[in-house]
């Protein structure tokens, strides 16, 4: 029998490394992962333990890349492309977007990778926005032409023990064999809830830093936001608070569709989507669901899925850890990913 050869991942878009760590957790061996936001360094290499190139990926020379993988490895090639571009948010201010966001061409990138990289199985994760756009279509239709047999499904995250509410586009391809996205894993009696995630953390208050843990730390709220906090109930809204209590917006009937901000989350539900701005309790329904407060930047990660040890720098502004932890790729997801591919390679190996 002949030696086993090597799996190995290159993750493009990186970022913190949510995806490389899912992947890892699986048993594929991520070698490096690119971003050109070099405030993820620390995150990235220091969970992953793999390398972080600080590049451009529009200027890159994916040849380089090449040398990472080790002789007669089975290449693995997958990413994130920076998703605002494709989400509906981003149609409904600009239908001009494909014209004026350089983003809009990042997912073509991905296609050259491919191409001089040739790696046997990719992956690619997104909003399910993008499957509506031509330029899925075309990315979907170049793989086909390399000879890569392509599967892609819009996820429902809780369906997979993701305890948020988000879904997700999850594109598989391979040029070794059929490959197939998996089926669900969990009925919705069986969701992984905010109460099962995060319930057991120590208690803080707004302002307030763990003792245990400097990670698990909530922002501060103005006097007036506490009395708003101290009225909101899960599963209510800014409609359970006292008329004085509203911002002006929200007294005009123009604003009674926004029953999304300023509310408490509910220990028996999976959370909302978990954003850039999951900590501030004005931005969504981040309430934490009984103390005074929006979610710590802990609370965050672990809805995400980040295991409760992942270290993101504790020095770096409680914004900047935000938005890593709300662009990343939930690493329950990543794992998922993983081993479905670990699965799709041994079947052929």
């Amino acid at each position: 029998m002949g030696k086993k050869k090597k799996i190995e991942a290159v993750d493009l878009f990186c970022g913190i490394g949510g995806l490389s760590y899912g992947l890892r957790q699986a048993g594929v061996d991520v070698v490096a992962g690119l971003d050109n936001d070099s405030s993820c360094r620390y995150a990235y290499e220091t969970n992953n333990k793999a390398t972080f190139i600080d590049a451009d990926i529009s200027e890159y020379d994916f040849s380089e890349m090449n040398t990472l993988f080790s002789k007669d490895s089975i290449k693995v090639l997958v990413g994130c492309a920076p998703c605002q571009t494709f989400s509906s948010n981003t149609f409904k201010v600009s239908k001009d977007v494909k014209q004026t966001d350089k983003r809009w061409t990042l997912i073509n990138y991905f296609t050259e990778a491919v191409k001089t990289i040739k790696p046997e199985v990719i992956s690619m994760e997104n909003v399910r926005g993008l499957t509506k756009q031509e330029v899925f279509k075309d990315f979907v239709r170049d793989l086909e032409e390399l000879g890569y047999a392509v599967d892609y499904k819009v996820l429902y995250c809780p369906d997979y023990g993701i305890p948020q509410n988000r879904s997700r586009l999850v594109l598989l391809g391979s040029r070794i064999g059929k490959i197939e996205i998996p089926e669900a894993s969990h009925s919705k009696e069986q969701y992984v809830t905010v109460g099962h995630a995060i319930r057991d953390l120590p208690q803080i208050g707004a302002g307030e830093i763990s003792t245990v843990d400097r990670l698990h730390r909530a922002k501060n709220l103005s006097e007036l936001n506490i009395k708003r906090i101290q009225q909101s109930v899960p599963k209510g809204s800014w409609k359970d608070w006292d008329y004085e209590l509203l911002p002006n917006c929200y007294r005009k009937p123009s604003g009674a569709t926004f029953t999304a901000v300023y509310g408490r989350m509910s220990w028996d539900n999976v959370s909302p989507t978990i954003t850039t701005q999951f900590f501030n309790y004005g931005s969504g329904r981040f309430g934490h669901p009984e103390q005074d407060r929006a979610l710590s930047i802990r609370e965050g990660s672990i809805l995400q899925t980040f295991p409760a040890n992942y270290d993101f720098g504790e020095d770096m502004p409680i914004s900047t850890i935000g938005r890593h932890i709300g662009n990343a790729v939930p690493p329950m997801l990543g794992e998922l990913v993983g081993s479905t591919i670990l699965e799709h390679i041994n079947a052929r190996a």
